[in-house]
């Protein structure tokens, strides 16, 4: 169950808070007036977090690759190296006029 605490409170408070957080896992949702800006979680809690998230993005990045590959399927590996060139020939005019 998450606790909710305002930041002058947790001034008071922040050793039992943070204990409680830290040893019994209890989340907080901090305040300030009464919108909640910030939560204190357990640092395992956090890490799990960070796994799913980048989790995530993983998947949405293979996803992206592997539309990318179904669509460039029908080029040769010709074709694609000549639009390269030339994409880096346009890049370095534009470089050079911009100098």
């Amino acid at each position: 169950m998450n606790k909710v605490i305002g930041v002058t409170d947790l001034q008071h408070n922040f050793r039992a808070v943070f204990d409680e957080v830290a040893h019994k896992g209890v989340p907080y949702i901090l305040t300030r007036g009464s919108r909640p800006e910030v939560v204190m979680v357990p640092y395992d809690d956090y890490l799990r977090y960070i796994e799913l998230r980048e989790a995530g993005i993983l998947a949405r990045f293979d996803q992206a690759r592997e539309r990318l590959a179904a669509a460039n399927a029908a080029f040769s590996d010709e074709e694609i190296e000549a639009d390269l060139k030339a994409a880096t020939r346009t890049v370095r005019s534009r470089r050079e006029s911009a100098s």
